[in-house]
């Protein structure tokens, strides 16, 4: 966008990006002055000239925040979507949706593994609903089998902001992509275990995505980045280098994982990331 807001203390500089809230939970907003902001559905309460509260409704759901400034045509769009309390699990159940158990012990204490205190609604109407420019929320939704209408998944806001990143390095070495194929996003701490992953998966906590570039030819696979003629696990290691490369960077949004991994009979090769809070390198 042309102009940054910041939400709760996260700078957002896109057009569009969402944020995940409790119910009546409040937040702070900061924008350039002479900005104003519009909502039919949230409470806002202008502090000063371009801050703001947004009071979160009781009810689960999406609702829109429209951030205008006078000096620039685009309008910036806040996609916040109140959680269901993690509170109404019931035997690891959520609304019929089997969620599982979180570990109850934070790994190594930190924040970022402690268990959401939400998780957001996903139906059909939301599904094809932009978390940023160039993802949705139906890309980040856990593989497992489930009945019903509504699934429910957390995204963390770092995990979206350091794939945009990595999205606009890509593009301008001349890889023309408009989003990444995300083999896995969020997990159930009971699909997780049921794959055998680590109980502490990044995945169940929102904050991982398995990715690859899907472009040419389109066919579920990653693409030959390294032009040798095949797909393998050195293309996965370009793309892992060109992450590892703005990882070193002053700007880099979040510390966290990265990973590469080559093919099997059940996937071709891809790159993990995550936002974890500390750094973490594996599969060179």
């Amino acid at each position: 966008a042309e102009f940054a807001v910041t939400v709760d203390g996260l700078e957002n500089p896109y057009h569009t990006m969402a944020f995940y809230v409790m119910p009546g939970e409040v937040l702070e907003v900061n924008a350039p002055a002479n900005s104003r902001l519009e909502s039919s559905s949230m409470n806002v309460k202008a502090l000063d000239n371009a801050d703001w509260q947004l009071v979160a409704p009781q009810k689960p759901g999406l609702y829109t925040v429209r951030v205008i400034h006078p000096s620039y045509p685009q309008t910036m769009t806040l996609n916040m979507f109140v959680l269901r309390p993690a509170t109404e699990i019931r035997n690891g159940m959520l609304n019929g949706y089997r969620i599982g158990e979180y570990p109850k012990e934070p790994f190594r204490g930190l924040a970022s593994y402690r268990p959401p205190k939400g998780f957001i609604e996903a139906h059909k109407d939301v599904l094809d609903t932009k978390v940023s420019p160039h993802f949705t929320l139906r890309q980040f939704l856990c593989k497992q089998s489930f009945k019903g209408d509504k699934q429910y998944l957390v995204l963390r806001e770092e995990l979206l902001i350091k794939l945009e990143t990595i999205l606009k390095a890509v593009n301008e070495r001349g890889i023309r992509t408009d989003s990444f194929y995300i083999m896995s996003g969020y997990r159930t701490p009971y699909y997780n275990k049921a794959i055998g992953n680590r109980k502490y998966s990044r995945h169940i906590y929102g904050g991982a995505a398995d990715i690859f570039i899907d472009v040419s030819p389109k066919d579920g696979r990653m693409d030959d980045l390294n032009q040798d003629g095949k797909v393998d696990k050195r293309d996965a290691n370009f793309l892992y280098n060109l992450v590892e490369k703005l990882s070193q960077r002053s700007w880099w949004p979040s510390t966290g994982g990265l990973g590469q991994y080559g093919s099997n009979s059940g996937h071709g090769p891809f790159v993990h990331v995550d936002s974890r809070g500390y750094r973490a390198r594996w599969g060179k």
